[in-house]
């Protein structure tokens, strides 16, 4: 059995229906009208290329068939038509941006074969662009071919218009080469690159400092957007995050591959800013910082607009040495609801679930509602890490950080709900199978672990659990759990821990099973 999670008019995503982790348990083929189009496919998530549109196709996976209807395409244009030349020395941005600015309502923008150097690239509402195979947008590489997008507009009824950030607060970025304002119904196709180039610039070089008027530009930044789609194009060499949306809804990254140096800064594989209803499937990173980071401000725009990041899904996907594999926080004063991960790969990561938090981040900083479950991670240093005295930045050094007093309650103080981690395998951990560290003053609520073996590396590397100021390097722990009221284990199994399988400090109510 197989689902249709992404169509367009000239491709189809197609995700099978079991419980395996990201991969398939032995390859297949994919016939499409009796003929065999895909060969030893072995992952849950794939995608069809070059279908006819408006046209239906017979799907045979694994003996089960379907009828799928392509999308209708009302054109299509083609850059080369406009004056593209491909060869990637001419500057193509301009005749890439007329074919797409040109282009009629529900139509297409065919990029063919070749590489086209280009400055940034602002979308047009209800049209797909289809970066076919051997394609590649190549991004330049001086900062002063980039625009800059302000922080904010001041629109005629003197409301504000949240059109840019920087790691949680307003501020001006330079464009992306994918970038979208207001824009709505796009999809973004095809097997090509985008590959924004920036290990030939100087985008990685004194990164924490803004220079030229800006922060660093993101692979593709979408804001204030709804109702777009990613499928199946590569985005590498980002100068900073590679897929940002903010203040969106309704976004699908599909069966994309997200790759970034593991040395590159501030590389982050996918980064949803106050966004709803993100769908993040069959997707495969190997980036500099953690693979999904899931956000909502750092305090001004949490509290300000108390827009939480919410009804997301992560399935089926493969995380590769990032320092997380998928994160929430630490810049989420909005709040975070409603996640759920499942069927996922954590390969070599330092860190696998990780919740990041800290006061200051205000009471609308609150995290809930959150599903781990069917997950495989091998070599994570840690695999399941809730912290909520993260301490990057300046002001996360600070006592008010830091100290283990029980503080007072107020308007700056985060919440961490419920959390529920369930069928996982962790082999070859090496710092602690779990570090879950809640503030005196507002405990964790609830921690139920279920069906999970962790199994320890021979050879284990010392690091310390959290980003936490005062913390030692440790190996071979198990499971601690400080400040948390409800903890919950049934069947979790360690193997080769050298240090206390469990710890509880502080702990209401504990049941294991």
């Amino acid at each position: 059995m197989f689902n249709v999670i992404f169509k367009s008019s000239r491709s189809l995503t197609l995700e099978l229906k079991n419980h395996d982790i990201y991969y398939a348990k032995e390859p297949f083929d994919v016939k499409v009208n009796e003929e065999v189009m895909l060969k030893a496919i072995d992952t849950n998530v794939f995608s069809l290329y070059n279908l006819n549109p408006n046209e239906k196709y017979t799907i045979e996976v694994l003996g089960y068939k379907d009828v799928i209807q392509t999308d209708i395409e009302s054109s299509f244009v083609n850059v080369k038509d406009f004056g593209a030349i491909g060869d990637g020395v001419a500057d193509d941005t301009m005749s890439i941006q007329t074919a797409m600015l040109t282009c009629p309502k529900n139509g297409r923008v065919l990029i063919p074969e070749g590489t086209y150097l280009v400055r940034p690239l602002f979308l047009k509402s209800n049209q797909t662009i289809e970066l076919v195979k051997n394609a590649t947008l190549l991004g330049h590489i001086n900062r002063k071919e980039y625009p800059i997008l302000p922080a904010q507009i001041t629109k005629a009824d003197n409301s504000i218009l949240e059109l840019s950030s920087w790691e949680g607060n307003p501020a001006p970025t330079f464009a992306s080469i994918i970038t979208g304002i207001l824009v709505e119904n796009v999809k973004i196709i095809g097997e090509g690159v985008i590959d924004c180039n920036a290990q030939n610039s100087d985008w990685w070089v004194t990164h924490k400092i803004m220079r030229g008027g800006a922060w660093r530009p993101k692979g593709v930044f979408l804001s204030n957007s709804s109702h777009i789609g990613m499928q199946g194009v590569t985005v590498t060499n980002t100068p900073s995050w590679n897929l940002h949306p903010y203040f969106s809804s309704y976004i699908d990254f599909i069966d994309m591959k997200i790759i970034s140096p593991k040395d590159s800064p501030n590389t982050d594989g996918c980064d949803p800013e106050s966004c709803d209803k993100v769908n993040v499937i069959g997707l495969n990173f190997s980036v500099g910082d953690d693979c999904i980071a899931i956000k909502s401000g750092k305090f001004e725009m949490g509290m300000k607009y108390r827009r939480p990041t919410k009804d997301m899904v992560v399935r089926n996907c493969m995380m590769a040495y990032g320092h997380g594999a998928v994160v929430l926080g630490s810049e989420m004063s909005g709040g975070i609801k409603d996640l759920s991960v499942t069927q996922c790969y954590f390969k070599e990561t330092d860190r696998g679930l990780r919740i990041k938090t800290r006061r200051g981040r205000g009471e609308s900083a609150v995290i809930d509602g959150i599903t781990f479950e069917n997950i495989y991670m091998d070599n994570v240093l840690t695999p399941l890490v809730m912290n909520m005295y993260y301490y990057c930045d300046d002001d996360g050094k600070t006592e008010y950080v830091w100290s283990k007093k029980a503080l007072t309650v107020d308007h700056r103080t985060p919440y961490l709900g419920s959390f529920k981690f369930k069928n996982m395998v962790c082999n070859n951990v090496h710092v602690a199978a779990g570090f879950f560290y809640g503030l005196p003053e507002q405990p964790i609520r609830s921690i139920e672990l279920e069906n999970i073996k962790f199994t320890y590396a021979r050879n284990m590397i010392p690091e310390i659990p959290a980003m936490m100021s005062f913390l030692e390097k440790m190996t071979g722990e198990g499971l601690q759990f400080r400040y948390v009221d409800h903890v919950s284990l049934k069947n979790v199994k360690l193997e080769g821990q050298t240090g206390e399988p469990l710890v509880l400090e502080n702990v209401k109510d504990f049941k294991a099973e």
